[in-house]
């Protein structure tokens, strides 16, 4: 079969589905061709929730100290493109219609999942494009994702969260165990995780792995006015370009993974390039200002943890109307919930997606406005001289921020 757009290419692999055989067949594929991820120096980032904004800080730094870096992540929110980039500029149609004539054949042959496409596709052009680092965004738990065929020079987890139970277990501690299989022998491991069940199981792994183990402060002052500011260690008053306060903890982790390898000689890095990295590190989706007159913020808050984050970062506006949504096999009562401590304006909705939940199944006697229509009930916020906020599943962030970005002038 030979593609001429990258439509067609895209089409085919978003029907292939995660097949379960703990990367057995991905190895195989990956070994065939050589195991070119070998030849990059890699970065991995897990966790339940932050660590898309964990990898992108990580990245502007890299970039404001002269790097090129490429950036692998996990869902896209514009286009299919943006989970690969290079400095921030997705991976052209051409190069994914090139690498799709030589081997789809061989995506087939061995059964390969869209993900396991796109983590092939990410780690050749980074090669093909000689860049200096690249950044893996684990897509699910840890052990059995697509990104852990890499070797990296540091590996981290953001957190660990009650997320993807049907495939990662039930506790905490059984999710950690998942997500701690990214733990390499003799790689240094970072994490901003707090609760003592999860962090005694990763010095577990650490040890059996002789693996140093590196744990986060707290950050600390942490102040929003036009945009986020905050201390960690010896870095003062560093800035971000959000309203989040949660920001302040993925930034903190970003710091530390630049940190162990600037000290490790890994990188030349200035504490200039930090600061400036940070300034200008802005990830979409994550309390997204995408319009003014109202202002509207869109959040991918998807699940408790996540929810919780959102909710303490949203103090700063006592008139908050909410527009929610989610899939449903998300715990959304009890996100809704957390919503209805910070606003007794909330209307939930649905969109058209295979596991998106019903509005009428979410609500459920909670006292909140059902407008199923999601445009609609994004307009009707919008017409209340008041802060609207969006949030639920960043698949329906991604519909909904394209809408008001193009419709709701």
């Amino acid at each position: 079969m030979k593609f001429k757009t990258s439509y067609e290419v895209i089409s085919l692999i978003e029907q292939k589905k995660r097949n379960g055989i703990a990367l057995r067949k991905f190895k195989n594929f990956m070994d065939s061709i050589g195991n070119p991820q070998f030849a990059l120096k890699c970065i991995h980032i897990g966790g339940t929730n932050g660590k898309g904004s964990t990898s992108n800080d990580v990245a502007m730094i890299l970039q404001e100290a002269g790097y090129k870096v490429g950036l692998f992540t996990s869902p896209y929110l514009e286009t299919h493109h943006d989970r690969i980039r290079i400095n921030g500029s997705y991976i052209p149609d051409e190069a994914i219609v090139d690498y799709a004539n030589r081997y789809y054949d061989d995506w087939v042959s061995y059964d390969l999942s869209m993900f396991e496409i796109d983590m092939y596709i990410a780690t050749q052009y980074f090669i093909d494009h000689s860049v200096d680092y690249a950044i893996f965004e684990v897509g699910m738990g840890g052990d059995r994702d697509a990104t852990n065929i890499i070797s990296p020079l540091v590996s981290a987890i953001t957190n660990v969260g009650l997320d993807h139970m049907e495939y990662l277990g039930n506790t905490y501690v059984e999710i950690a165990t998942k997500k701690a299989g990214i733990i390499k022998e003799k790689t240094a491991f970072i994490t901003n995780e707090k609760k003592a069940e999860c962090l005694s199981l990763f010095k577990s792994v650490c040890d059996e792995k002789s693996t140093q183990m590196i744990e986060c402060d707290v950050p600390t002052n942490i102040c929003i006015e036009k945009e986020l500011t905050f201390d960690y260690k010896q870095f003062k008053k560093i800035k971000q370009p959000t309203l989040a306060a949660y920001q302040a903890q993925n930034a903190s982790l970003a710091i530390e993974i630049v940190e162990y390898l600037r000290n490790h000689q890994e990188v030349v890095i200035s504490d200039k390039d930090i600061y400036e990295g940070l300034h200008k590190a802005i990830w979409k989706g994550r309390f997204e200002v995408v319009h003014h007159d109202p202002l509207v913020i869109v959040d991918g808050a998807h699940n408790n943890e996540g929810m919780e984050a959102l909710v303490s970062s949203l103090s700063l506006f006592p008139k908050l109307k909410i527009v929610f949504t989610a899939l449903k096999d998300k715990p959304h009562h009890e996100m809704l919930e957390k919503l209805l401590t910070v606003s007794q304006d909330i209307t939930v909705c649905e969109f058209d997606f295979p596991r998106a939940a019903k509005a009428e199944d979410i609500a459920n006697g909670y006292p909140v406005t059902v407008i199923s229509d999601y445009k609609q009930a994004i307009r009707e916020a919008m017409q209340k001289n008041e802060v609207v906020l969006v949030c639920g599943s960043l698949y329906f962030i991604s519909e909904a921020r394209e809408f008001i970005m193009k419709h709701c002038k």
